[in-house]
């Protein structure tokens, strides 16, 4: 069975991350950032760390700052991409928020990577028998268009990989059309009827049940207690628009 898993909260200067401790062993410091300790306003407020929301660049700007400060790295080497929905992973190097990508694979410890989420479930992949770790933003899209795969292409041995499920939203408030419903039906727990036509998605299992057919043993995936559903502590797209995007934050210990 996967592992459920409460992330540990910490002060890290200005800010309240929710640290995944368990991560520490296998020789990478993860976090995941909040709604609170950033500069931005309004629907924004206050640590939103995406640039493509409508936010202030300014703000926004500010607040990956102090999310750098926090994983101990430079700003340029807290490393984003231009987040599509789609199933690309791109390898990490100073510059690569310019790639249009939904992952980020390295095995460096001079750079944090960052993936951004406000319902989707962020996931880290870990190798701990090697440097090698990835960062994937999982929606339905990139669920359904093998993300994952693509991810876990980039390991020697996926059956030994440790995998993280962090905040998202939970299946009783995701809501789906059957044009949705239709490409997980065959999981089982992952789709339930809900009201007409309309049913409710568990993308933490859609998630967990991919890893363990693409190789990852069960016990080696932890899933987050914590949802997007309480959107005091995160950003949840489904709640309100617009909002922010809070993220998970992994690097390779040197």
């Amino acid at each position: 069975m996967p592992v459920p898993l409460k992330l540990h909260c910490e002060e890290r200067g200005l800010l309240r991350v929710h640290c995944a401790e368990t991560f520490r062993q296998w020789g990478v410091e993860a976090f995941v950032t909040d709604r609170f300790g950033g500069v931005s306003v309004g629907p924004y407020e206050s640590l939103n760390l995406g640039l493509h929301v409508g936010d202030d660049p300014v703000d926004v700007a500010e607040n990956r700052e102090r999310v750098a400060r926090a994983v101990g790295i430079r700003a340029d080497h807290l490393i984003f991409v231009d987040q599509v929905h789609g199933a690309r992973i791109v390898d990490a190097q100073v510059g690569t928020s310019i790639e249009k990508a939904d992952g980020l694979f390295s095995a460096r410890s001079d750079l944090a990577l960052a993936i951004m989420v406000a319902d989707c479930v962020p996931i880290l992949l870990v190798d701990p028998d090697s440097a090698d770790f990835a960062i994937v933003h999982a929606g339905w899209r990139g669920l359904k268009g093998e993300v994952l795969s693509n991810a876990l292409e980039r390991f020697t041995e996926p059956s030994s990989v440790r995998a993280l499920l962090g905040p998202s939203i939970s299946a009783r408030r995701y809501q789906v059309g059957p044009e949705v419903a239709e490409y997980f039906r065959d999981l089982p727990g992952a789709v339930h009827a809900d009201q007409g036509d309309r049913s409710l998605l568990d993308l933490r299992t859609v998630a967990t049940l991919l890893l363990v057919g693409l190789g990852l043993r069960d016990e080696h995936v932890s899933v987050c207690e914590e949802s997007t559903d309480e959107t005091t502590t995160f950003y949840s797209a489904r709640a309100q628009q617009p909002c922010g995007r809070f993220a998970l934050v992994a690097r390779r210990s040197s």
